[in-house]
């Protein structure tokens, strides 16, 4: 009887291993199932700017069980126009994205994916989230022709999934300009690697926590009305941390803290206090 039990504890464990990125509870591996939706929304604001949120949407659906497509858009208050009595005046898009996966390996819990997208926005991907989350931030939040870049990315995520924990390592390359299409010019280079993870407490919490060096090098970078100074080392460093709370198996809610420190051509210099959010996932 002890031998049966063992041997049903361990298929469990198994099954739930190759299963576990498919399941919508902040698992960094998530991945939707064939014609599955999904929708993560994340409300954030930073310590240092009490008045101060914003919001982003990420909205998925499963081509199949290996191929992925998600739009994404973000949309917040800038610090300088907090005081503004419009909403409108105080408010803008912040970017507006689309990026595909493809599950290129998996053999129980070990997984694999390549991915790849652009976005538009002044809120450029490389940096460390969103602006609002950094002290750093000012006319940035607008979605204007002056400000907007382009930005393309690809990458590659591995890790190991299972009924307990999730361990994921990435590696992305970005480049950024001031058109869409923008290739012979000089623009922004970034590299960025990564390691996210997420222990599971019991069926209902789940802890996440991440850290991500992104090096950047700037040719000579320039809107059409800023010009930006060539930068050789430039580098960023953030991290979250995070717990989530499942409602049911294609539900959850979460709250996490973030911070940044990042350095041009001096010294490290990290953000004053740090950011917080919530979210809520969703998965149909």
């Amino acid at each position: 009887m002890k031998k049966l039990a063992l041997t049903s504890l361990l298929a469990v464990f198994a099954i739930s291993g190759a299963n576990a990125a498919n399941i919508i509870d902040g698992n960094p591996l998530y991945m939707p199932r064939a014609g599955h939706f999904y929708s993560v929304t994340d409300l954030g604001s930073h310590s240092e700017f009490t008045d101060n949120w914003a919001l982003d949407e990420e909205f998925g659906y499963g081509v199949s069980d290996k191929l992925a497509i998600t739009v994404g858009a973000g949309f917040a208050e800038a610090a300088e126009a907090a005081g503004d009595d419009e909403m409108f005046d105080r408010y803008g898009w912040t970017d507006l994205r689309v990026e595909a996966t493809y599950r290129a390996f998996q053999d129980g819990g070990i997984v694999a994916d390549i991915y790849g997208g652009v976005e538009a926005g002044a809120d450029y991907r490389f940096g460390g989230g969103l602006v609002v989350h950094s002290d750093m931030a000012d006319d940035n939040f607008w979605f204007d022709e002056d400000l907007t870049g382009y930005t393309w990315w690809a990458g590659a995520r591995a890790g190991y999934t299972s009924a307990l924990f999730t361990v994921a390592g990435h590696i992305e390359y970005g480049y950024v300009n001031s058109e869409f299409l923008n290739w012979g010019a000089k623009g922004m280079h970034a590299l960025a690697l990564g390691l996210d993870g997420q222990f599971v407490i019991d069926q209902d919490w789940n802890l996440v926590g991440g850290v991500e060096y992104t090096g950047i090098t700037n040719d000579n970078y320039a809107y059409d009305d800023l010009e930006g100074a060539k930068v050789e080392d430039a580098g960023v460093w953030t991290y979250y941390f995070g717990a989530n709370y499942n409602i049911d198996a294609t539900k959850f809610v979460g709250a996490y803290v973030n911070g940044r420190a990042a350095h041009a051509t001096g010294d490290w210099e990290a953000d004053d206090g740090f950011g917080f959010g919530f979210k809520f996932g969703i998965d149909f």
